[in-house]
């Protein structure tokens, strides 16, 4: 086929302050017990609003990095950051982008089988888009096209499969489904689609309608993994940001799909089925906690988790897959929350540490690159609900 060109921490009291003026810093822990505040979230999404909020949080982001500009962190950052040019069309943001991959020679990170490595790449295919300089994505064909060439690589021989990890599920198919339509080659997803299903056979719990991280948190683990895999109240270890991370994935990847691929369907009920599990899970302030069936036991709304699942529901409103009268209160919510944790000067916070589970030592002050690219990803979809 051809391709066409055991705390809960509502944001309430944040809320109030941000918006009523009470005087309590945004990003501050609310108590609990509170619902969101009736009429204070108009102003939220107002298009000139969120504009200045995209700008605000990025650029308080770029000039605050973390990691190597290739790390899979920056993957997720810029891809935020790319979305939110696209909604602002600041010529500082795009200077920004464009400085990025000059400063990274246009490469995408040394490990090429692994798909945190190529997670830049995204970025580079989208100023590619507008910029048309091979250049920028050459490295990228030739890292693929290396992991393409061979029957194994270390990740498989490792783990038995190539993307054993749920993140890997944002980190590389949105890129390979793209490439395919920018370069006109179908392949590129083909391969993609065949990793995936791989992932999906192994990961996804088809009655949870939610991905473990790893093998290390199946039902099914032993030893040590099966302690892993069980929170305290019983349930499994489902994590908040590693099914954002998916959820998020999905609605790159189908940005990207052709409306008429035959493997497109598999897709959209997968994103269907999430999107509805998520919207139950989610908390009385619009947030979602670090453990997805274990709210009780981790503090605070998680922020990175929280845009991601923001960001894909409000696309999934956009582009008809999700009925509106149903998630568009899901994401008024998620959005209003999301902005109850970026502080005065745009720090996203409450965001937790870079880990495969989830993580009780992070707060309002914790804040890292992709908590910043989830937000600006879900403000770069909320601002459309509008238009």
């Amino acid at each position: 086929m051809r391709f066409p060109p055991r705390f809960l921490f509502p944001f309430s009291v944040c809320l109030l302050a941000l918006f009523l003026g009470t005087g309590i810093p945004a990003g501050a822990a609310p108590p609990a017990g509170a619902a969101l505040p009736a009429g204070v979230s108009k102003r939220l999404f107002k298009p000139r609003y969120i504009k200045k909020r995209l700008l605000k949080v990025a650029d308080w982001q770029l000039a605050h990095p973390k990691h190597a500009l290739t790390d899979w962190t920056n993957g997720a950052f810029y891809a935020g950051v790319f979305a939110a040019y696209e909604a602002t069309q600041s010529p500082k943001i795009l200077d920004s982008l464009m400085a990025m991959g000059e400063r990274n020679r246009w490469l995408p990170a040394p490990k090429f089988g692994h798909a945190d490595d190529i997670a830049i790449s995204q970025t580079y295919l989208n100023l590619y888009r507008l910029k048309k300089d091979r250049r920028m994505i050459q490295a990228t064909i030739d890292t693929v096209a290396k992991l393409r060439r061979l029957a194994t690589n270390p990740e498989k021989e490792k783990h038995g499969i190539t993307w054993w990890w749920c993140d890997a599920l944002f980190m590389a198919p949105p890129l390979l489904t793209k490439m395919s339509v920018t370069l006109n080659d179908p392949s590129y997803f083909t391969f993609s689609d065949s990793l995936y299903h791989q992932t999906y056979e192994r990961l996804y719990h088809k009655e949870q309608h939610l991905f473990a991280r790893d093998a290390r948190y199946l039902a099914t683990a032993e030893g040590e993994g099966k302690r892993k895999a069980y929170e305290a109240n019983g349930q499994l270890v489902f994590w908040s940001r590693g099914n954002g991370w998916v959820i998020g994935g999905l609605a790159l990847l189908l940005n990207e799909l052709p409306a008429d691929h035959p493997r497109r369907g598999f897709y959209v009920t997968l994103f269907q089925q999430m999107s509805a599990k998520l919207a139950e899970l989610q908390q009385p302030d619009g947030l979602w906690r670090g453990s997805l069936l274990d709210p009780a036991a981790y503090p605070g709304g998680e922020g990175s988790g929280s845009g991601f699942d923001c960001f894909a529901m409000a696309w999934g409103i956009n582009h008809g897959l999700l009925d509106r009268a149903r998630y568009l209160p899901v994401v008024q919510k998620a959005w209003a929350g999301l902005n109850g944790l970026v502080s005065a000067e745009g720090r996203v916070g409450w965001v937790q540490p870079i880990g495969g589970d989830p993580r009780r030592n992070f707060n309002a002050e914790s804040y890292e690159v992709y908590g910043a690219g989830a937000y600006l990803l879900a403000g770069s979809e909320v601002i459309k609900l509008a238009q």
